[in-house]
């Protein structure tokens, strides 16, 4: 296992290679808040599967997929079919059992937090953010409905860009607490600077953009609502339910507010279970966890037209993008959930089989790895299924 390369820090956590150590400790670097693991988690079947005949395109040429995970510095791979363990890979420097940070996946695994919100009652997201959240009303969210946030269709004026310094982006991420700041000139907490936000031109409802801020305000709105803080809620709501079988956690500012939409650690066992409720209906330990329509809404739903008007339809020309998850649009209606830096969660319901991949891909987003990724992973589904 690697031990903690002592020139790491806050400057630096997430460039190679401080990374590959950083990604497994992150509550060593920031702030987080704990989330309890569950006392009743379920024994996960194995049925091992060899894939060593198996190839996969590679930029390189044809290889085996230790090879496509090494190449694209992937950290850990759990496969899933039918709801039993079939492949696990780790890279020497990982630890199996040790919670890695899942970046944007947390966006995924909000909403359906959001999602047992609103099966409950607490939650409509046909409402307009201000009803929930008064001070949004002179900001971007004001206006804005709770679906419209869950969907990226919110009108904001505001770049994600993950590489220049002098960018607004970096301004956020000062307020997230992943970033160094100014002991001088400290900047906003993230709250103060989610409320600082205007609109874009456009009308909300109309375009897909993908803006992290959203779901960083869907975690305040769910506390606000809840009057639960957002650890708690994963916990009593996801790793609970679900039977996580090890304690993850999340990301704090320096107020305390959790990163809704980057900052859960987990292990990628319990990754899966969460891809493993999509296959099961809503269902996980004898109960229904999160609603079947609520499921069904995920999979299908969204607007095809604001997905086609926004920036990731040469990504995924046929696909959409619903409750945070994107949806494929092929012919194993497959979704997924990614993160910046390689995290991937894909979910095959034709197939039967989930895959989650943990990575510390130097770059924030690396398009050829990622599609080769997910090509082997289609590859493995038609293989098993």
């Amino acid at each position: 296992m690697m031990t903690r390369r002592t020139d790491t820090g806050l400057h630096n956590w997430r460039i190679n290679p401080h990374s590959r150590w950083a990604f497994q400790n992150v509550r060593e670097i920031i702030p987080t808040a704990q989330i309890s693991a569950s006392d009743t988690t379920p024994e996960l079947k194995t049925d091992w599967v060899n894939f060593a005949a198996l190839n996969f395109d590679c930029p390189s040429g044809q290889v085996s997929l230790p090879a496509l995970a090494e190449f694209s510095d992937s950290d850990v791979i759990v496969v899933l079919h039918q709801g039993k363990l079939i492949y696990q890979w780790q890279a020497p420097y990982c630890d199996f059992l040790k919670p890695h940070i899942i970046f944007s996946i947390s966006k995924s695994l909000t909403a359906i937090v959001a999602g047992m919100l609103t099966d409950q009652g607490i939650l409509d997201c046909h409402l307009p953010v201000g009803y929930y959240l008064p001070g949004t009303r002179s900001c971007a969210y004001g206006d804005s409905t709770v679906q419209q946030v869950l969907d990226m269709t919110v009108s904001l004026d505001f770049e994600e860009n993950y590489s220049d310094p002098q960018s607004e982006y970096m301004r956020y991420r000062e307020a997230t607490a992943w970033n160094p700041v100014d002991q001088n000139q400290p900047g906003p907490d993230l709250e103060t600077f989610l409320y600082s936000l205007s609109k874009d031109r456009h009308s909300h409802g109309e375009v897909f953009a993908y803006r992290s801020p959203n779901t960083d305000l869907l975690g305040l709105l769910l506390e606000r609502v809840t009057e639960v803080p957002l650890a708690q809620l994963y916990s009593d709501l996801l790793w609970h339910p679900l039977g996580m079988q090890t304690c993850g956690y999340v990301t704090l500012d320096r107020s305390g507010l959790a990163r809704a939409a980057g900052g859960i650690c987990l292990t990628a066992l319990d990754l899966a279970r969460v891809g493993q409720l999509f296959l099961d209906r809503g269902y996980a330990q004898g109960r229904q966890v999160v609603s079947e329509n609520w499921i069904e809404d995920t999979c299908n739903n969204g607007s095809q037209s604001a997905w086609d008007k926004g920036n990731y339809k040469e990504k995924m020309p046929d696909g959409k993008y619903r409750n945070k998850w994107y949806q494929s649009g092929d012919a194993d209606r497959t979704i997924c959930a990614r993160g910046i830096h390689g995290q991937l969660l894909y979910i095959n319901p034709a197939r039967e089989v989930v895959v989650a991949r943990l990575s510390s891909h130097p770059d924030p987003l690396n398009d050829v790895t990622t599609v080769a990724m997910l090509q082997a992973f289609e590859k493995l589904a038609k293989e098993i299924g």
